[in-house]
């Protein structure tokens, strides 16, 4: 039964349930909206200016916000390598976010523009107008930085504005066969981007836990991985975290993303938490490559069912017996909340075994078998995808081999 459907006092009970959640976050959280910081005249403004004048190739280049990735592919094809790299020299910030630029043009631009990054802002933790806690995410970020400079770091996307967004691939995207982006949930940015304490819970440490998984599950199959922090994420479980609209925002970018992929590889998303409400607001617009579409510790998709999501990927969803999230309500209301449990057998998802997740951030823990459950559908090893109960069908009309198809 939809929210339209329910008789009024029932509407009323569950509005004030939402409503009720949402000040415990606020009383518990703060408004997280005000208090982030707002960039002006930031350094991506400035480039793209410069971009718009360019004129390599005899005309304006793509228009970053509109033209489609497929455009931006053939553009850079035309140009030829010399003069590519000529641009990505130029307008590094531009070219390292630009979708349907080839991933290796990506890669040089973006060491290019996190070098520039770190030599701007190698002084700021020793700045006197800065409070302690400044100076010390200042450090952070130097850090974060040069971090992502290491030798064999390929970074697909970076973004410095405000918080940052970042995203690093794992494996040759230009050869793989299957792709896995990984779709990380509230308190994603640049800072947390990659943790020493915890690093299964940041963006890095999942996606490496996932390729070295998925490797060993079908070590014949070329597999690629993308830690994806290339979206505005919610700050802290707060106002934004109970609304979509960053998610919508989000899923914008992560269709731009699949749509510019190189070569013919299946993708596969896997999706975590607030990651799971964007991948539900992106599903309809995925390109047909995209096959699979997994879920872990979802507050909702913003859709009813399954089917209501409009994509024919395959929908897979599973929790841990701990994690807080089955508290949330599962439903949407006048914008707040996220609709329907996806492991709810009435969504329609294919449920997965969580076993040894242990709470809401553990699902890509090594040796759990949430993390093997996300590598087998990465992989296309269906065969060795583990229901979260015996007698349950998740893997029905799947053949089991890595590389196969959809149902």
């Amino acid at each position: 039964m939809t929210s339209a459907d329910a008789p009024p006092s029932l509407v009323v009970l569950r509005t004030l349930l939402v409503l009720g959640v949402v000040l415990v976050m606020l009383a518990t959280t703060g408004w997280t909206t005000v208090r982030h910081r707002q960039a002006s005249g930031t350094a991506m403004e400035a480039a793209l200016a410069a971009w718009a004048g360019e004129r390599t190739g005899g005309g304006p280049p793509p228009d970053p916000a509109a033209a489609p990735p497929r455009t931006v592919a053939a553009w850079f094809a035309a140009l030829g390598p010399a003069r590519a790299r000529g641009l990505a020299d130029r307008h590094p910030l531009v070219v390292g976010n630009l979708d349907g630029a080839p991933p290796a043009l990506r890669y040089r631009a973006n060491r290019t523009a996190l070098a520039r990054t770190l030599a701007a802002e190698r002084a700021r933790p020793y700045d006197p107008r800065l409070t302690p806690e400044g100076r010390h995410e200042a450090r952070r970020r130097v850090d974060r930085l040069a971090s992502l400079l290491a030798p064999g770091r390929h970074v697909l996307a970076f973004d410095p504005t405000g918080t940052g967004r970042v995203a690093e691939v794992l494996g040759d995207l230009d050869r793989a066969r299957r792709v896995t982006v990984v779709v990380p949930g509230v308190d994603t940015n640049l800072l947390t981007f990659q943790k020493t304490g915890g690093p299964y819970t940041a963006p890095v440490g999942m996606a490496r836990a996932l390729y070295e998984t998925e490797r060993r599950t079908a070590p014949g199959t070329r597999v690629a991985v993308i830690a994806w922090a290339d979206y505005t994420a919610p700050a802290r479980v707060g106002v934004d975290a109970a609304t979509g609209r960053l998610a919508a925002l989000g899923a914008d970018r992560l269709v731009r993303l699949t749509e510019g992929l190189p070569g013919t590889a299946r993708i596969a998303l896997a999706c975590h938490s607030y990651g799971s409400v964007l991948c539900g607001l992106a599903a309809s617009r995925l390109p047909d490559r995209v096959t699979d579409l997994a879920v872990a510790g979802s507050p909702g998709m913003r859709a009813e069912t399954a089917a209501d999501l409009g994509t024919r990927a395959r929908v897979w969803a599973m929790r841990d017996a701990g994690d807080w999230i089955a508290d949330v309500p599962h439903l949407e209301v006048g914008g707040i909340g996220h609709g329907p449990d996806p492991v709810e057998p009435e969504f329609g998802a294919r449920i997965l075994s969580a076993a040894g997740a242990e709470g809401h951030t553990g699902y890509f823990t090594p040796g759990t078998e949430s993390l093997a459950n996300f590598a087998a559908i990465g992989a296309g090893a269906f065969g060795r995808v583990v229901c979260a109960r015996a007698d349950s069908a998740c893997r029905g009309g799947i053949s089991g081999g890595p590389g196969s198809g959809r149902a």
